[in-house]
């Protein structure tokens, strides 16, 4: 028969006992951080290279045509990329520039959601094309810019690139009604590549039964050129002729026989930009008409507000299409894409969880991120032309709790917020801080590891800093382009994925 237990057996077993918490506590993982630089925005106006001087200006030199006739293509088409800011009045102070791009970026998530809720508008006017687009064009929000040039020989024109349009225009001579653009309009009479589409040509023909339409691009007419329409949510609206045209970008790369919309009637709230560069997921988007000769895959790298205003700097935004944006993508976090039958054009992924200071969120349920592909609703979107990532409400809750809670080295959040912004702190008179890591964690085992810098961002210039994420109750969420920020992000049509690929700007 054992014996019982002596009392200084106990009392070893009871201090035992007592230390396992604070032991498993002391070998579990500890906390993740990043160091971020607290620098405020300057109470200075931004310093910036007008594009309209020398970057355009070498624009002309890259367009321009060797005499030679032929067809400079290569198996990659790559361009730069200037961010909106820099088409900035001279005086304008960084406070200023967020917050017209928190303005805009209010406009183009609204029109995003009530998209996704089913109240896409459309076409005001009998006939032509009318597409349930959203473009930050028309919101006054898109926030790239690439120089294309259009036509032989190649005029340049200032386009927006959106992943969230699907279709190719620009203002075309003569005009009807044209806003103010930088640049000259281009003219169609002067280019030998210009072909108007016909009304019988199959192009035309599906142009009206893939948009609702009705009778092709032509209505009731059988004859005479093909007639384009886009509307938007705002009023804004641009109409013309669909025709085919040569593209021609970096080292004369030219592509012949794109489908664009010649827009001679163009109205409502367009900025600077010629036109726009749609790079959605439909039949007229850019991508998939040049999918033949260069596969559906492009790639984008957006490196920060500042750097893209610093003419001194070594960074630049870029786009490329064909097999190198995707060939570019060695060690890259991949996650399938998802389709979404009500919203053809954008590029949906599977967002299934975060990470804050290394811990997974708890409160963050997949179902509140998921596509519900009957309804449309739901879903996760990557965007480039929205700045805030926009999240499920009760996701974005976890995600700003766990990021308090971890923020322990930082001081208590600021009463009111800034903004769409709740999550705010006082950082002035410090150079130097750590704050928890964030990370996006996507299907397939893909995570997105952010830098400090994409997710506190100051917001004026005292040295207040913020969470720069957000709830919405709008049913779709959307992964903006300050969290992308110096990732090289992958569009991989072919193997229908989305890939991240940190520090590739």
């Amino acid at each position: 028969m054992a014996s019982a237990p002596k009392p200084n057996q106990l009392t070893f077993l009871l201090v035992v006992v007592l230390l396992l918490p604070p032991l498993a506590a002391a070998f579990s993982e500890p906390a993740r951080y990043n160091t971020l630089r607290a620098t405020p925005l300057s109470t200075y106006p931004a310093a910036r290279d007008h594009p309209s001087h020398a970057n355009l200006a070498a624009a002309h030199a890259v367009f321009d045509d060797d005499g030679s006739g032929k067809n400079h293509n290569a198996s990659t088409v790559r361009l730069l990329l200037a961010h909106r800011e820099a088409f900035a009045p001279p005086n304008a102070t960084a406070s200023q520039l967020l917050a017209r791009r928190l303005a805009r970026d209010a406009a183009r998530a609204e029109r995003i959601l009530a998209a996704a809720a089913g109240n896409a508008t459309r076409a005001r006017r009998g006939g032509g094309f009318a597409a349930p687009v959203v473009s930050g064009l028309a919101q006054g929000s898109g926030e790239y810019f690439a120089q294309v040039g259009v036509g032989t020989p190649p005029a340049p024109a200032l386009l927006v690139l959106d992943t969230g349009s699907d279709v190719v225009w620009l203002q075309c001579a003569p005009c009807r009604r044209c806003y103010a653009q930088s640049g000259r309009v281009f003219d169609p009479r002067r280019s030998r590549s210009y072909a108007a589409v016909p009304c019988a040509a199959p192009l035309c023909r599906r142009l009206g039964s893939g948009s609702g339409g009705g009778g092709g691009g032509c209505g009731a007419r059988r004859s005479g050129p093909c007639r384009y329409q886009v509307a938007y949510g705002d009023g804004s609206v641009t109409a013309g002729d669909l025709a085919t045209e040569t593209l021609t970008f970096a080292r004369r790369a030219r592509v012949p026989r794109v489908a664009i919309g010649c827009g001679h009637d163009n109205e409502g709230l367009f900025v600077a930009a010629a036109g726009l560069l749609g790079l959605g997921r439909g039949r007229l988007s850019f991508p998939t008409q040049i999918a033949r000769r260069y596969g559906r895959g492009f790639s984008y790298c957006l490196v920060d507000r500042t750097s893209s205003l610093n003419p001194s700097s070594s960074r630049s935004s870029t786009i490329a299409f064909g097999s190198g944006a995707v060939a570019a993508a060695a060690g890259a976090s991949f996650t399938p894409m998802v389709r979404n039958p009500k919203m053809a054009t954008f590029y949906y992924i599977r967002l299934v969880g975060f990470r804050v200071g290394g811990a997974r969120v708890r409160g963050v349920a997949e179902r509140d991120l998921r596509l519900d592909p009957a309804t449309g609703r739901g879903g996760v979107i990557v965007d480039s032309g929205t700045s805030v990532t926009r999240l499920a409400r009760p996701a974005y809750a976890a995600v700003r709790d766990a990021f308090r809670a971890a923020a322990r080295g930082l001081p208590r959040p600021t009463p009111g917020g800034f903004s769409l912004f709740d999550t705010c702190y006082d950082l002035r008179g410090r150079r130097v801080v750590k704050v928890p890591t964030v990370s996006l964690v996507l299907a397939g085992g893909a995570e997105v590891a952010l830098p400090a810098e994409n997710y506190l961002i100051p917001v004026d210039a005292r040295g207040t800093f913020c969470l720069a994420l957000a709830g919405t109750d709008g049913g779709v969420s959307i992964v903006g382009n300050i969290q992308q920020q110096g990732f090289r992000v992958v569009f991989d049509g072919d193997a229908q994925r989305v890939g991240f690929v940190p520090n590739s700007c």
